[in-house]
């Protein structure tokens, strides 16, 4: 088969590769029929996750057709449609217990990572049972792929540990997908006001008509200043990091206001200053994680019903052996106008 193979730093190509085989009873072989490309792919790419080695095929989103099940699937059969979950869950170990999935002793964020990913024709899926979700008749595949990760990222570890309700006023560091499906998904709970901070004025303009109340560009530098004039000097409630850079991170513990929030979504792959001479006596609270999955179900229903409707942050579509473009696209995103790729291989 085919696939997009990380061969270190800077160094990628479509090639050919053995197909997978299971290896485990609780195993599944989906054939892909579409995947994309995440924001971490392009962290990996610059060499900022040590643990993705070289020969690693990418890539932990995507819908596909089960091709093979192991003799301990119970969920599944061959023929089913099937969502994969960028979270691998063993379901039975202490973290899968909590809802920690993402930390899963077992599993976790693994594909795409410290084993194959969905950037290929087939993919190994540990623990099919737990780690694959059944696609509801009649619901568009596309929008589907971007509930395998940045949806529930953006809900999870933005929205959710931000805490966000009623009436709050919520600043939004990037507007990229994972920024994007945190404005969509923070509107359930009716903030009074949504600021997107972006570089991009297109970002910023995409930003408004998914709902944003108000943009700032940061390209000046003078972001922070600029928030704090449009909140008369108070600062966010909750301030959410959704990029992964120092700059960005700095920017949200600078315009939270007292007894708010910050909820870091994005990956970072450099240390960062933290203002504690400042936030010590704040009332803030500082979240982390990586997304466990734990709202899959809630949000593939909001899509089904029509409520959530992820389709509208693909720019572009490529044919999965096209993906070496693709990437190009993805990476030069600004000048592209790229939210998200769709890779298709039907």
């Amino acid at each position: 088969m085919k696939a997009l193979v990380y061969h270190g730093p800077g160094k990628r190509a479509w090639e050919e590769t053995p197909k997978p085989v299971l290896k485990a009873e609780t195993d599944a072989i989906v054939r892909i029929t579409k995947t994309t490309i995440c924001g971490t792919d392009l962290h990996i790419m610059k060499g900022d996750v040590p643990t993705v080695t070289p020969d690693r095929i990418l890539g932990h989103e995507g819908i596909g057709v089960v091709a093979e099940v192991g003799k301990a699937v119970s969920n599944f059969h061959a023929g089913a449609r099937v969502l994969i979950s960028c979270i691998t869950s063993c379901g039975k170990c202490d973290y899968c217990k909590k809802g920690l999935y993402s930390h899963c002793e077992h599993g976790g964020w693994v594909l795409g990572n410290t084993i194959n990913g969905t950037q290929a024709e087939y993919v190994r899926i540990p623990f099919a049972d737990t780690s694959l979700y059944h696609i509801p008749d009649r619901t568009d595949g596309e929008a589907l792929v971007m509930l395998s990760d940045i949806f529930p990222t953006g809900f999870e570890c933005g929205v959710l540990n931000g805490q966000v309700k009623p009436g709050d006023t919520v600043a939004i560091v990037g507007a990229g997908p994972i920024g994007l499906a945190t404005l969509l998904t923070a509107q359930f709970y009716s903030p009074s006001e949504i600021i997107m901070i972006d570089l991009d004025e297109n970002r910023l303009a995409v930003s408004q008509k998914f709902g944003a109340t108000k943009v700032v560009n940061s390209s000046d530098g003078k972001a922070v200043e600029k928030v704090m004039a449009l909140t008369k000097n108070k600062g966010v409630d909750v301030a959410i990091e959704a990029v992964g850079i120092p700059a960005t991170f700095d920017i949200c513990q600078t315009i939270v206001t007292a007894g708010g929030h910050i909820a870091n979504v994005g990956v970072h792959g450099k240390s960062v200053e933290l203002r504690l001479e400042k936030l010590w006596a704040h009332n803030i609270t500082l979240t982390t994680r990586l997304v466990d999955t734990v709202t899959t179900p809630l949000l593939l229903k909001t899509v089904a019903s029509g409520r959530l409707q992820p389709k509208q942050l693909i720019t572009h579509r490529f044919r999965l052996s096209e993906i070496m473009k693709a990437y190009d696209t993805f990476g030069n995103a600004a000048q592209e106008r790229a939210l998200k790729v769709i890779l298709v291989n039907e």
